[in-house]
């Protein structure tokens, strides 16, 4: 494999169906490769176009688990509507993709992203995209933002393990800013993708 993921599942065990688990067990470890263009992704060169949905998952988003089932019901609802991805709305706020964290980028240059909690999944490509953000001494407010915020944003854009930075140019229907991959968006995509390489050296 030249380019892909390499996807890494750990369990607390195998043991007969039932919901009380076993105190002991041995753990499983399962993991395979997917081949992927994931630096010169199309979806990336050309921008996602993303719709919101209601977040109907359960009260623990910052638990990974296998329990992808609304995701894959949210991704597969905004495919029916002609989009790439779905953000999920609770209480009026973003909370984050279907399988992504979401961000904009308000027309002063702010980056703002969903505070840590329980509603969204800490993800480790969220982390690094911060601190290549702090590092460049962009600015970042780590809050919810409504979906009145997204509809007039200079950028918006989403990160993920395989997806890295991803440019978002429309939502519900609407065009993000000039409607193309913002600069901050490619600028922190790049830096990511040079330190993510160099890092790996």
């Amino acid at each position: 494999m030249s380019e892909g993921l390499v996807y890494l599942q750990v369990t607390r065990g195998a043991a007969d169906r039932d919901f009380i688990f076993p105190q002991e067990s041995t753990p499983t470890v399962v993991l395979f490769t997917q081949n992927k263009t994931i630096v010169d992704s199309p979806l990336a060169a050309r921008g996602q176009h993303v719709v919101t949905l209601d977040d109907l998952r359960w009260r623990h988003c910052d638990i990974k688990t296998v329990q992808l089932l609304y995701p894959s019901m949210a991704k597969m609802q905004a495919k029916a509507q002609g989009a790439d991805d779905a953000w999920l709305v609770k209480d009026g706020f973003i909370t984050e993709g279907s399988s992504n964290n979401a961000y904009i980028v308000t027309t002063d240059g702010t980056i703002v992203t969903r505070d840590l909690s329980t509603d969204i999944l800490h993800g480790i490509t969220r982390e690094a995209v911060l601190l290549c953000a702090g590092n460049l001494q962009l600015r970042i407010e780590e809050r919810p933002f409504t979906v009145e915020e997204i509809e007039n944003p200079a950028e918006a854009f989403s990160t993920s393990a395989s997806g890295l930075v991803n440019p978002v140019v429309n939502i519900n229907g609407k065009p993000i800013g000039a409607g193309k991959p913002g600069s901050i968006t490619a600028h922190l995509r790049q830096i990511y993708v040079e330190r993510s390489r160099a890092s790996a050296i």
